[in-house]
């Protein structure tokens, strides 16, 4: 692992990126899992891993925020109600395999004191949310799907402002199928939380 040496961003103002800084650091596809965890150890971006590689996430809109703090308060509510269970935000890092972590909108154990969470990064979950970005569906509704399915992940919620649906899925084998498409006007409902509603408008709407 290369030491590094964080220092402060170059301002806009300057046409030539930090060259010299940047070679510090592994090329795409040469990168550990340690020097992953350093980066996101020491940045406010949201980076995830995998074979190697790095991804640098775009900054969240308001509009996911909002979301996704909404989302987050009706599963606080719900866990608590229930004294048992655990829900926190990004960043935080899901390793789900060998030189592969993600970092989930929303993350859910049953239990907390789920073996698999950690103070650095959790080792799973058991349910994950992900709001769709803009600039890339494609990593919520079709990578993660299948990285989460692998890892063992039981739900995965996908809230899609594009479309203005969330979609639930529920773990068969190691695939997802879909145990609920709901629209505006709609109740979704969860597989796995007995009980666990939320009005899909309320949450595409959140202030």
């Amino acid at each position: 692992m290369v030491t590094k040496t964080m220092t402060r961003p170059v301002s806009a103002g300057h046409a030539e990126p930090a060259w010299d800084v940047a070679r510090l650091w592994p090329s795409q596809g040469a990168w550990s899992e340690e020097d992953y965890l350093w980066l996101t150890d020491h940045t406010r971006y949201l980076v995830e891993f995998t074979a190697g590689r790095v991804e640098v996430l775009p900054m969240p809109t308001e509009e996911h925020q909002r979301i996704v703090l909404a989302l987050y308060r009706a599963l606080y509510a719900y866990l608590a109600a229930r004294g048992t269970g655990i829900v926190l935000v990004a960043p935080l890092r899901v390793r789900l395999r060998a030189g592969r972590y993600r970092e989930p909108d929303l993350l859910v154990l049953l239990s907390a004191d789920d073996a698999r969470r950690g103070n650095r990064f959790w080792t799973g979950a058991d349910l994950v949310v992900e709001v769709v970005s803009p600039d890339d569906p494609r990593r919520d509704l079709v990578r993660k799907r299948r990285e989460y399915a692998r890892t063992g992940i039981a739900e995965y919620w996908i809230v899609n402002p594009i479309t203005e649906q969330i979609h639930v899925l529920r773990l068969q084998g190691k695939a997802y199928v879909t145990h609920g498409t709901f629209a505006r006007g709609a109740m979704a409902t969860s597989a796995l939380l007995t009980d666990y509603t939320v009005e899909v408008s309320v949450i595409l709407d959140a202030v």
